[in-house]
């Protein structure tokens, strides 16, 4: 890492005014930590056998990135290698998205550093870069894994990134067929933004919170007391807005006193050299100082902001009349998100319609005007210029870039760094996503064990059908042989996983113990119903006694068990009875269902051994 004075070296470098702001606003201070040697493999959680329940994708800051012949890269399904390391380590990042590894089992969360140009050369292109690897990256995971989650964090030139994503995935609009562009906004469960250099002036941590200045939307755990927010806004203009879907899932955060998110207002000086910033190559200017090369690149991108400003005013005719000041023109104008084709909205809230006069009457009040704003944009343009901002914002020792990682405040009610609390809430929504697993999975054998079960009752209600169709009295021959009792087995299987019943029927935690608690269903029991039968003697008949049988009117004895009554039903002579069914006589006692049995044996001809009931 460079020291501190060699950084201050580009200041004496840059002939932009306001070039003290610009060594603030778009350096940034890493140096990439060493990691082991490998060659690039395949990450099995996002392209074939296992999927992970959360992925964590990691924007680093300027250098903190992974490199080819250095770090193992992830193989999308289809064998490309995606822009993303899955063995980097970064000093900043790694206390926040490493907390979750533990919290859950094995193979349930992993977290990702994204590849992306992470320098100066130039800015904007680095970050369109970032953004574009982080949606394909999100893409080629979902191809193989569509029921992942993701959370993302960002951090410094990351920070933008990460913002600039998540405007994006919030704001998406489904097709026809309900699919989005990039990935549907619920599968995003959180993201966090260490820096925020886009954030608004003021705007609270949790952004479309129900609490926004205490947690995001469901975990309460509570960032701070009151409704603290750094005071100034983010230095890197055009990218703030609100995040849409993602309202609420969305963690802001921003130290009082670092310049790259939390900026005063009136440094219209500062911003402009920002904004050029942004557009030349800043690595090469720090690196080689003033050259030929690295003057003309500054030269290239003044003269296309001075060729759109002087556009921009040809464009609005009433612009000497207006109090848009030309300081105001090349603020808008050097953005690197202008577009010059964009609906122009009233330049002046006193515009008065006049007829078309010689501009040059305006020439004075337009010049007093310039002056008046001027003087107004830039009231804290010296005062940060002369504060040092380089040590303010991004010396080791004192810079408040550095205050996530040791800005907690117990005396003032923020009982942890903002680094900790980040750590938490992705901890908490690692869990979730572990145990959301689980759940589905006990959900998927409860349906399978309702099914099976609904199948065993509709084959027993099938099977109880045919046997009470089938009991019909005829003359056919049959033998005298007593009747012996039956039985009806019938297989009882549990609605419940057996592993989450204890025996003592105590309410439990299933989760407590083991995140990854695995399920089975206990095999069938069976329960043997006895059913009583009246022993019956049963005689062969002749052909002279066929008359006398079928004369005689036999009825089944009632056999009764408390406190269910079994009918009783009258059976009609043999001869009555063909080829017509055997006719009921209803009972006075109102039947109760009992379960049914079965018996297999020959058609008999029943000869009571009691006399009939009355």
């Amino acid at each position: 890492m460079r020291k501190p004075v060699q950084r201050r070296l580009i200041v004496g470098n840059l002939i932009v005014p306001g070039t003290f702001g610009l060594a603030v606003l778009v350096a940034a201070p890493w140096a990439n930590p060493s990691a082991p040697s490998t060659t690039a493999t395949a990450l099995t959680s996002s392209t074939s056998d296992v999927c992970y329940d959360m992925v964590n994708i990691s924007v680093a800051g300027r250098g903190d990135i992974p490199r080819e012949g250095t770090n193992q890269f992830v193989m999308a399904s289809d064998g490309t290698r995606l822009p993303v390391s899955d063995d980097y380590h970064s000093d900043w990042l790694d206390p926040v998205v490493s907390a979750p590894s533990s919290a859950v089992g094995p193979g349930s969360y992993e977290s990702l550093y994204l590849e992306y140009p992470a320098n100066m050369a130039t800015y904007e292109d680095s970050i369109n870069a970032g953004v574009a690897n982080t949606e394909q990256v999100i893409r080629a995971i979902q191809v193989s894994c569509p029921d992942t989650k993701f959370s993302i964090v960002g951090y410094s030139e990351g920070a933008d990134v990460v913002r600039r994503v998540t405007t994006k995935i919030g704001n998406q609009t489904p097709n026809s067929s309900g699919d989005y562009e990039i990935v549907d906004p619920d599968d995003i469960v959180g993201v966090v933004i260490l820096a925020d250099n886009g954030r608004t002036r003021g705007e609270a941590p949790f952004p479309g919170a129900e609490n926004e200045f205490q947690n995001p939307d469901g975990f309460n755990v509570p960032f701070q007391s009151g409704r603290k927010s750094a005071s100034g806004a983010g230095a890197i203009s055009g990218t703030s807005g609100g995040f849409g879907a993602l309202n609420g899932k969305v963690a802001s955060f921003c130290a009082e006193g670092d310049l790259t998110c939390s900026a005063p207002e009136n440094i219209a000086l500062l911003q402009l050299a920002a904004n050029v910033g942004r557009q030349i190559n800043v690595d090469a200017l720090e690196r080689d100082g003033l050259t030929p090369a690295t003057g003309a690149d500054v030269a290239v991108v003044l003269g296309r902001i001075a060729i759109a400003a002087f556009t921009d005013i040809a464009n609005n005719p009433d612009w000497m009349r207006s109090d848009e000041t030309f300081l105001d023109v090349l603020l808008k104008v050097s953005d690197p998100a202008y577009d010059p084709n964009a609906p122009k909205a009233p330049v002046s809230k006193d515009y008065v319609s006049a007829p078309q006069l010689i501009d040059v009457v305006y020439l004075p009040d337009k010049i007093r005007k310039e002056v008046i704003g001027f003087i107004g944009d830039n009231q804290n343009t010296l005062q940060v210029a002369m504060s040092d901002p380089y040590k303010t914002t991004l010396d080791h020792d004192t810079g408040h870039h550095f205050d996530y990682w040791k800005d907690a405040d117990q005396a003032n009610g923020k009982t942890m760094t903002t680094a900790e609390y980040a750590a938490a809430w992705l901890t908490h929504l690692a869990q979730e996503a572990d145990q959301k697993k689980a759940t589905d999975a006990a959900k998927r054998e409860n349906t399978a064990v309702l099914a099976a079960d609904t199948t065993t009752r509709t084959a027993e209600k099938a099977n109880s059908t045919n046997t009470f169709a089938s009991v019909t009295t005829t003359g056919a021959a049959a033998t005298t042989t007593p009747s012996t009792p039956t039985t009806t087995t019938k297989a009882t299987v549990p609605l419940v996983p057996a592993n989450l019943v204890p025996q003592n029927q105590a309410a439990q935690n299933p989760f407590a113990q083991n995140p990854a608690l695995q399920y089975k269903v206990a095999a069938p029991t069976t329960t043997t119903v006895p059913t009583t039968t009246v022993p019956t003697t049963t005689a062969v008949p002749t052909t002279t006694e066929q008359a006398a049988v079928a004369a005689e009117t036999f009825q089944v004895p009632t056999v009764t068990v408390p406190p269910l009554t079994v009918p009783t039903y009258d059976v009609p002579p043999a001869a009555a009875i063909e080829p017509d069914p055997v006719p009921v006589t209803v009972p006075t006692t109102a039947p109760v269902a009992v379960e049914p049995t079965t018996t297999t044996a020959a058609p008999t001809t029943t000869t009571s051994t009691t006399p009939p009931v009355k």
